[in-house]
């Protein structure tokens, strides 16, 4: 490891003699060229970079005019030279860096302001393999790090807000400060680590490597958030740039800021919502749906998904996979809501829910698909776990009937739609399912027994709340998400009122529990997949 060489204590105030400045993205470049020339401050640059500030009308030197090599190899050599990284590495109050930097005729670079090349817009935008390549920036990142590391002299920026804040300091007193480079320097180096991480992630997809020797994970920050699960703890949102329609890419249009609680609850909703193609609607309360259903509009939907248990509701997020409108607005807003989600709402709806200012609206202009690859993290002690994301479908032809009775073809459909509720309930999970519409979910408890308990209790409480005589789940289906490990779980199943039963099977105790089944003169159907969710 390098010894700390005995260098003097970095100076507060630079006040800048030289800019380099090299950008694909050219956003607010005219501004900012102009404020540095005006402030005294030399600009040099590069390629297209170059010519956008002469054509400003500004003086500008080419840095070939500093190297004295030109740009060649199709630009991939221009930067890389001694005199760029000497003026950005070195340090001016080192003797021995003074005295180098004076015999080479390295002038120091007191500013930098790199954007790098477009590599993750040219990833999302579907480029070819060698078009993606030659977008892989190298100069760029060795610029940033250098000045970065020579932050006691050097200011960097790496997008407008970092240029934002080197122009305001020269603006009021002609100098960056030390504190400022300090925070500049910590940007651009986690600007550099997220770009090292799209590349390396995307190279591993293109061979084929689903578990890298090293793997990273970058985000940008969205927003820092009040606090997160609790109020004692700290909290903060980012976004990874995957352009999948949900929470990190909606738009709010009111309400208050969302917090950690909010946003891990919308996600859920509207992953779920987006699994159907009729109109539907999806209540979340505390990461698990409490009602499901789908409808002829939203309208039907929402109500048919909050008769399966309006009283977790209040105070829940809806989301719906439809353009909401007013008579959906009006509905939604008869009760306390945390945040609807929905790829759109029409004029009407915006007006009905302005009038809940603490109601938070977001739109995604999309849904999710929810067959798409991608993946999913959960941090450890010491590391984090990484998983496909579950984009099983279960067809009828997949399902193996395995009990002497047949299920009925509106049986069947109540299976399929109890499923793939229950793919999005926290194990173990139980959902009771008719026609289209949970009629129970119990969610999270440590034996499938208890689940199918908790939810013949949601059930029999809607039935009592649309004043029916019997239970919701009276001839619905059950859906297990894991197989049933004994038959006690199926036997409260067919006591709620299920006449049909779904689950993945695979448990050493299939012939007991299909036994039970056949016993009761219940349908029962196995997957051979399961949609566990811890």
């Amino acid at each position: 490891m390098p010894a700390a060489p005995d260098f003097p204590p970095a100076p507060d105030r630079v006040a800048p003699q030289r800019a380099l400045i090299s950008l694909s993205d050219k956003t607010g470049l005219e501004d900012a060229a102009r404020t540095l020339h005006d402030l005294g401050v030399e600009l040099v640059s590069t390629g297209g970079t170059r010519a956008a500030i002469a054509g400003f009308g500004l003086p500008v030197k080419d840095v070939a005019d500093l190297t004295g090599f030109p740009e060649m190899m199709d630009g991939r050599v221009k930067t890389l030279h001694p005199v760029v990284h000497g003026g950005l590495l070195g340090v001016r109050d080192a003797a021995d860096h003074a005295e180098a930097m004076a015999t080479h005729g390295i002038g120091p670079i007191d500013i930098v302001w790199v954007d790098l090349y477009p590599f993750e817009s040219t990833v999302a935008s579907g480029g070819a393999f060698d078009a993606v390549v030659e977008n892989i920036d190298i100069g760029g990142p060795a610029m940033i790090r250098s000045g970065s590391k020579n932050h006691g002299y050097v200011a960097v920026a790496v997008d407008g807000e970092s240029i934002g804040l080197i122009l305001e300091a020269l603006k009021a007193d002609g100098a960056t400060t030390l504190d400022l480079r300090k925070r500049l320097a910590a940007r651009a180096f986690a600007r550099t680590a997220a770009y090292d991480a799209a590349v390396s992630g995307w190279f591993a997809g293109q061979v084929g490597d689903a578990a890298p020797a090293r793997k990273s994970i970058s985000g940008a920050l969205a927003q820092t958030l009040r606090y997160g699960e609790n109020p004692h703890q700290t909290g903060a949102f980012y976004r990874t740039g995957e352009a999948r329609p949900g929470v990190a890419n909606a738009r709010q249009l009111q309400g208050k800021e969302l917090g950690y609680n909010n946003i891990a609850d919308a996600d859920a909703a509207y992953e779920l919502v987006a699994e159907f193609e009729a109109p539907a609607c999806v209540i979340v309360k505390h990461a698990n749906p409490c009602g499901v259903a789908v409808g002829h509009d939203l309208t039907e939907a929402y109500a048919r998904a909050l008769e399966c248990d309006a009283v977790s509701a209040f105070g829940g997020v809806i989301a719906v996979n439809r353009t909401l409108g007013g008579a959906d607005a009006k509905l939604i807003t008869d009760i306390f809501t945390e945040v609807v989600i929905a790829p759109g709402a029409d004029d009407e709806a915006l007006a009905i829910f302005a009038a809940r200012k603490n109601l938070r609206l977001l739109l995604t202009d999309g849904l999710p698909d929810p067959l798409a690859a991608g993946e999913v993290f959960r941090s450890v002690a010491g590391g984090f776990l990484v998983q496909g994301r579950d984009r099983s479908r279960i067809a009828p032809s997949d399902l193996k009937i395995v009990t002497r009775r047949q299920p009925t073809p509106q049986e069947v459909d109540d299976m399929l739609f109890a499923f793939t509720v229950a793919k999005h309930v926290k194990s173990n999970a139980i959902v009771y399912a008719k026609d289209g519409q949970t009629a129970g979910i119990g969610a999270g408890q440590m034996n499938r027994r208890d689940s199918a308990r908790i939810a013949a209790i949601r059930a029999r409480e809607a039935g009592e709340a649309k004043g029916l005589a019997h239970s919701l789940a009276q001839g619905s289906a059950c859906a297990s998400e894991a197989f049933f490990p004994f038959a006690d779980g199926l036997l409260e199943a067919v006591a709620a009122g299920a006449t049909a039963v779904i689950q993945p099977g695979g448990s050493i105790r299939d012939d007991e529990v299909i036994a039970a089944a056949d016993e009761a003169g219940v349908a029962m159907a196995f997957t051979g997949v399961r949609v566990f969710r811890h």
